[in-house]
C-alpha cells in the first residue's frame, strides 16, 4: 500500500452484467473486493432511503429487484448512447419506466425509484460504488481511472462512459477496448510472440480483436463485434419461453409484473450457469399467485434453443480473420473473454471457427475470463500512472478505429480521411475546396462507415466554417483535419488557409441512430460494393463536368475567345452539347470520354488564355496574381483531385 495519491490509477471493467476494480500489486494485476468480499460487483443500481447514502450497488440491489423491481435497474450499459428506438426490445422484458414526453433523439431518461436518471448517471453510481470499494482498499482517496469499453462501442457510446466516470468524481485517463485489455493482461503472462484472437462474448456485448503481440508491442490489427448481443439475449430467450409456459399451462400473464419476471430471470441464470457443467438443469420459482413453476431443461434442449444467437458471433469473427489478411489456422491462441464463453457451445463454436482441435490447441482461459478485462485495464493503469514496473514498462498498446471516418463531398459522396483499421491514436488532413462562386460558409458533414456514399454512412457531426472571403470556386484551400484520441473520440478541424479563418468540433454523442445501422456498416459495404462505387463515379464524372461547362462559359467573356477560328468555335460547341446532353444519363464512361473530348477541344483556347497570363506578368503582375484572376491559384487544389465540400445552402 505504499502508492501514493497522485500515482495511485485503478482499472475498471464496467460490464453490463457485472463489474469490476483492480489494481498492480507489484508485477501482478489484482482485483480489489467489494464490501461483501464478492470480486464481482453486480451492475445493479437501487435506490433505498434505509441506505446510508440512499442508493445500493451489486448484490444488495440486486435483491431489490426481486421485491421492488421499480426501484432498481441493471444493464445500463446497454443503453449508454443510445436512444428510444433502439431499446424497444429490451422495454418489453426489462422494469424500466421511461420518463414522460422522452422523444425519439433524445438522450434517454428513466424513472426509479422516484428519481429522472440518464444511463450515464445510473452507470456513474456503479462506479461510484467500485471507487468507494477501492478506497477503502487503499485507505486513502481515488480520482483516477482507466475504463474498458468494448471494441464496437460507438463515438455516443464511449463519450456516455466518459461521462459516467466524470460524475462519479473520477478523471478517465483513457478508455481502453475490452479485448485489447484482455490481451494485455494475457500478454503479461504470457510474454512471447504471435497472433492472437480475443473473443470477448460479454452479458451485453460480442467482441472480436485480433491482436499482433511482438517484441513487447500489442497492435490491433481488426476488430469486429455486435453492440447488441450478448448473454442478457441468452437469458430473455429463457425468460419469454418461461413466460409463455406460465401463461399457457398455468393461466398467469406475468409479463407485466416487474417482480414476477426479475424472479424468472434469476432462475433462469442459474439454470443457465448450471448447464455448463451438468447435463440438466432445473428451473424452479414460487409465482405470485402461489402456484409452483418447474420446468427442466437439458443442455441439448438449451444448445438447440440458444444456437441461432450463439451462431451470431461467427460472423463478425470471419469478417476481423478477413481483415486482418489472416486464416484461422494462422491464429496462435484464442483468449476466451466474459462469463458466456463458459459455455459448451460457444467453446464448441470457437474450436470449429479457429480448428484449435485439429491443430492440437485449446482456447487460453488460464486467466478468469469474469476477471481478464479488469486485470489488463490494471495494467494499463500502471502504465499510465508513470510507476510501471520492470515487467510492465516496455509494453506498448496500439488500438484501431473499427470504421472509416471522413466527410460529405459534393454530390454525396465519401471523402474518407481516416480509414478503417488504422491504428490510434491518429491523425490526418486533407485539403478540399469550394464548388460555387462567392462561397463565403462551408457546411462539413462528419460521417462514419465504409459506403460510398454519405447518405449510407452514419451521421457523427455536421458544423459549418463561417467567413471565408469570397472567391471563384476552386480558389479557396480548406484543410480539413481529423484527429482521434487515446480514447478513440474523434476531434474535427477545418482551416481556410487564405484566409485563417478555422473551426472545429469535438464529435458528441449523436443519439438518433439504431446499433444494427452501425453493426451492418461493413457488411453492408460488401453487399453493395459494386453499386456504390458504379453512383459515386457518376457523380464524381457529373461534378467534373458540371466544373468545366462552368469554366467553360465563363471563357466567353474571355479576350482569348475571340481569337478562336470558326471551326474551333464550332468543335467547342458541339462538345458542349455532347457533354449536357451525356450528364443527363448515368454512363460515367461516356461522360468521361465526353469530357475529354471538351478538353481537347478547348485546348488551344486554354493556350491563348495562358499567353494572355503571360503577357500580364510581363507587364508587372506575378503569374500567382494572373493566376488568381483566372481562378486558378497555382497553389490551389487540383479541381479534379479532390471531390470539393457542398455549399452550405446546398
Amino acid at each position: 500500500m505504499s502508492d501514493t495519491q497522485q500515482t495511485r490509477v485503478v482499472g475498471i471493467d464496467l460490464g453490463t452484467t457485472n463489474s469490476l476494480v483492480a489494481f498492480m500489486q507489484g508485477d501482478t494485476p489484482v482485483v480489489i473486493p467489494g464490501e461483501d468480499g464478492d470480486r464481482l460487483v453486480p451492475s445493479v443500481v437501487a435506490f433505498n432511503e434505509d441506505s446510508t447514502d440512499g442508493f445500493v450497488v451489486g448484490n444488495a440491489a440486486r435483491t431489490t429487484l426481486l421485491t421492488d423491481s421499480g426501484s432498481a435497474v441493471y444493464s445500463a450499459k446497454r443503453l449508454m448512447g443510445r436512444d428510444l428506438n433502439d431499446i424497444q426490445e429490451e422495454l418489453k422484458l426489462f422494469p424500466f419506466k421511461l420518463a414522460d414526453g422522452l422523444k425519439p433523439g433524445e438522450v434517454l431518461k428513466l424513472n426509479v425509484g422516484g428519481l429522472t436518471l440518464t444511463p450515464p448517471e445510473i452507470s456513474a453510481y456503479v462506479l461510484l460504488q467500485l471507487k468507494k470499494n477501492a478506497e477503502r482498499f487503499f485507505g486513502g482517496p481515488v480520482s483516477k481511472a482507466v475504463i474498458t469499453v468494448p471494441a464496437y462501442f460507438n463515438d455516443a457510446q464511449r463519450q456516455a462512459t466518459k461521462d459516467a466516470g466524470r460524475i462519479a468524481g473520477l478523471e478517465v485517463l483513457r478508455l481502453v477496448n475490452e479485448p485489447t485489455a484482455a490481451a494485455l493482461a494475457y500478454g503479461l503472462d504470457k510474454q512471447k510472440d504471435g497472433l492472437i484472437a480475443v473473443y470477448d462474448f460479454g452479458g451485453g456485448t460480442f467482441d472480436v480483436s485480433i491482436l499482433k503481440l511482438h517484441e513487447g508491442i500489442f497492435e490491433v490489427v481488426a476488430t469486429g463485434g455486435d453492440t447488441h448481443l450478448g448473454g442478457d439475449d441468452l437469458d430473455n430467450l429463457l425468460i419469454a419461453i418461461a413466460l409463455d409456459d406460465i401463461a399457457g399451462d398455468l393461466g398467469e400473464d406475468l409479463r407485466a409484473n416487474g417482480e414476477a419476471v426479475q424472479a424468472i430471470r434469476k432462475a433462469v441464470i442459474e439454470a443457465k450457469i448450471a448447464l455448463s457443467t451438468a447435463p440438466t438443469a432445473r428451473i424452479a420459482l414460487t409465482l405470485p399467485s402461489g402456484k409452483p413453476y418447474a420446468r427442466e431443461i437439458t443442455r441439448e434442449q438449451f444448445d438447440s434453443l440458444t444456437a441461432p444467437i450463439i451462431a451470431r458471433t461467427a460472423g463478425p469473427v470471419r469478417q476481423a480473420l478477413k481483415d486482418a489478411s489472416l486464416t484461422s489456422d494462422q491464429i496462435d491462441e484464442v483468449v476466451l473473454v466474459g462469463g458466456s464463453t463458459r459455455i459448451p457451445a460457444v467453446r464448441q463454436l470457437v474450436d470449429d471457427l479457429f480448428a484449435l482441435k485439429a491443430r492440437n490447441k485449446k482456447p487460453h482461459t488460464d486467466l478468469n475470463p469474469d476477471e481478464v478485462v479488469a486485470l489488463g485495464a490494471a495494467v494499463q493503469a500502471q502504465i499510465l500512472s508513470g510507476t510501471a514496473s520492470s515487467a510492465t514498462e516496455d509494453l506498448l498498446l496500439l488500438d484501431v478505429t473499427p470504421l472509416s471516418l471522413g466527410i460529405e463531398a459534393l454530390g454525396g459522396v465519401v471523402a474518407k480521411i481516416i480509414q478503417r483499421n488504422s491504428t490510434i491514436p491518429a491523425s490526418a488532413t486533407e485539403h478540399f475546396t469550394t464548388g460555387v462562386d462567392g462561397q463565403t460558409n462551408v457546411a462539413i458533414h462528419v460521417v462514419q462507415g465504409e459506403r460510398e456514399l454519405a447518405k449510407d454512412c452514419r451521421s457523427l457531426a455536421r458544423f459549418d466554417l463561417k467567413g471565408i472571403p469570397p472567391m471563384v470556386a476552386g480558389l479557396p484551400r480548406i484543410e480539413v483535419k481529423f484527429l482521434i484520441d487515446a480514447n478513440g473520440i474523434l476531434h474535427v478541424s477545418a482551416r481556410e488557409q487564405r484566409s485563417g479563418k478555422e473551426a472545429e468540433i469535438e464529435v458528441k454523442p449523436t443519439y438518433g441512430l439504431t446499433d444494427e445501422q452501425v453493426e451492418t456498416m461493413i457488411l453492408a459495404s460488401f453487399d453493395n460494393a459494386e453499386e456504390d462505387i458504379h453512383e459515386r463515379q457518376v457523380i464524381e464524372a457529373k461534378n467534373e463536368a458540371e466544373t468545366i461547362l462552368t469554366a467553360v462559359e465563363k471563357g466567353r467573356k474571355h479576350d482569348a475567345w475571340q481569337q478562336l477560328t470558326a471551326e474551333e468555335l464550332a468543335k467547342i460547341e458541339a462538345a458542349i452539347t455532347q457533354l449536357k446532353a451525356t450528364v443527363q444519363g448515368s454512363d460515367y464512361k461516356l461522360i468521361r470520354a465526353a469530357i475529354d473530348t471538351l478538353d481537347k477541344a478547348t485546348r488551344r483556347f486554354a493556350e491563348l488564355m495562358m499567353d494572355t497570363a503571360v503577357s500580364g506578368a510581363m507587364k508587372g503582375q506575378t503569374m500567382q496574381s494572373a493566376g488568381e484572376n483566372l481562378g486558378e491559384g497555382p497553389t490551389a487544389p487540383h479541381p479534379f483531385a479532390k471531390a470539393e465540400i457542398s455549399d452550405a445552402k446546398k
